[in-house]
């Protein structure tokens, strides 16, 4: 099972985000620490605010850029403890699901061979009616089918996996790489 482990910083930071963005989907890329075999920290995330309607976002990937640049100086390009997780986006008018149309797009970035990502992960983020986060996310390896991830904000969990919507063809994740024991 693959966890992400959000701080409540960011948490808030996607809380800001959202509500300044209303009813238009935003999103953009996340960066993590790779701490044990399928567990990652988020280390950041940028934010894409156009591109977006009330139903849709598609990511620029030059807005992006930059800010992975700098997280890979930053880090001293360490890429096996860390690098790119995946993509974000907003669902404000929907549930905080993948749409199909999200599966099929996540599954062809991971798929194409020209990509240096062996998996990554699809958060997909909402403001509930009480302004809390409503978060879920689903992990994309080459030729496998996506699989739920638990969220946690420090020890708390945030969202675990339900029964899937669509067939799981491994129980377990194996990633691309393995962090090195020191």
């Amino acid at each position: 099972m693959i966890s992400v482990e959000l701080s409540s910083r960011q948490i808030e930071r996607f809380r800001r985000e959202l509500r300044r963005a209303g009813n238009q989907e935003i999103g953009g890329v996340m960066v993590a620490e790779h701490l044990e075999d399928a567990a990652f920290r988020l280390a950041g995330f940028s934010v894409q605010r156009s591109g977006g309607s009330f139903a849709s976002f598609v990511r620029k990937p030059a807005l992006h850029r930059r800010f992975l640049s700098r997280f890979f100086q930053q880090t001293g390009q360490e890429f096996e403890r860390f690098n790119y997780l995946g993509e974000w986006h907003s669902h404000p008018c929907f549930v905080a699901r993948p749409s199909s149309q999200d599966i099929v797009q996540m599954q062809a970035l991971v798929d194409d061979p020209d990509q240096a990502a062996l998996f990554a992960v699809l958060l997909i983020v909402r403001l509930g009616r009480h302004n809390d986060l409503e978060v879920s996310a689903y992990a994309f390896r080459r030729g496998c089918s996506p699989v739920e991830a638990e969220i946690y904000c420090a020890d708390e969990l945030l969202s675990a996996p339900r029964e899937p919507s669509f067939r799981v063809g491994k129980s377990r994740l194996q990633l691309g790489y393995r962090r090195r024991r020191r």
